[in-house]
């Protein structure tokens, strides 16, 4: 008799992630906080160490018809960047995987790497390894990050209080809307090869979508105002869905913690 079969589906992301969650137990000291937040937290003695990872997929997370290579691998980076900052500390050096298919050449590799070395320069990062391997379909990107922050300024997601005020950084649903312009666009194509993309007055939207910015001026702006947030979250699934899980993961609601990850993010502040 076979086992019972459970799909993925009927649990969900975050049903998955609390299923894993359970199994998992740290066995070192230095281990502060695992799965449960934007990014990891090590303690390394003077401060915190901050760990985070993002794998974008073709087909999945990008669709190489309409999003430049070069801005692809901006975008990795700053995925990660994103989750750091959301922990209220700053990136230091990061990891770069590939799974190349055979249809990638040496020159779609270099542009892949201009984007994540000129994102490297923006945010003052290091790229400081990896690893490359065949794909048998697509192209599989996967970045790990490393950031650092003072032990009492570390901020969790599970933090919120009664009352707090909520602030949100950046034009959410921008990014959104430039994806949409950019669907709407290959489906002309493929309906007209000799059409000519129509972006006038949507370069905004579109640039959000295919070459965002990670917030961390609001970690310099706040720490120079003296406020630590008393929660953050990175915001990938919209407000509305995230603000429910800042709510769910508030020490009085007492409820089970998930993962999140992309580059907005929401905070509640209090005074240092």
């Amino acid at each position: 008799m076979k086992p019972p079969r459970t799909e993925i589906s009927s649990i969900g992301e975050f049903g998955l992630i609390d299923r894993i969650k359970s199994k998992v137990k740290s066995i070192h000291p230095s281990t502060v906080l695992g799965i449960d937040d934007d990014a990891a937290i090590i303690d390394t003695n003077n401060h915190y160490t901050l760990l985070s990872t993002d794998m974008l997929l073709e087909g999945i997370h990008f669709d190489l018809s309409y999003m430049p290579l070069q801005h692809l691998g901006y975008k990795s980076v700053v995925v990660n960047v994103s989750d750091i900052a959301a922990m209220n500390g700053m990136p230091k050096q990061i990891t770069v995987n590939l799974g190349l298919s055979n249809r990638f050449s040496v020159e779609a590799v270099d542009a892949l790497y201009d984007g994540i070395l000129k994102a490297c320069k923006n945010y003052k990062l290091d790229l400081v390894g990896g690893d490359t391997t065949a794909s048998a379909s697509g192209l599989v990107l996967s970045v790990s990050i490393l950031g650092v922050t003072d032990k009492d300024k570390v901020v969790k997601r599970g933090t919120a209080r009664v009352n707090d005020i909520l602030c949100v950084t950046g034009d959410l649903g921008a990014a959104y809307m430039g994806l949409q312009v950019l669907e709407r666009e290959k489906q002309e194509f493929l309906a007209n090869p000799e059409m000519q993309p129509k972006l006038k007055g949507y370069e905004y939207i579109v640039g959000r979508q295919l070459r965002p910015e990670a917030r961390t001026d609001i970690i310099y702006e706040l720490n120079e105002l003296k406020i630590i947030p008393t929660s953050m979250i990175d915001v990938s699934d919209g407000l509305a869905s995230d603000l429910y899980f800042l709510g769910r993961l508030a020490p009085y609601l007492e409820r089970p913690r998930r993962l999140s990850s992309t580059p907005e993010a929401s905070w509640v502040p209090r005074m240092m």
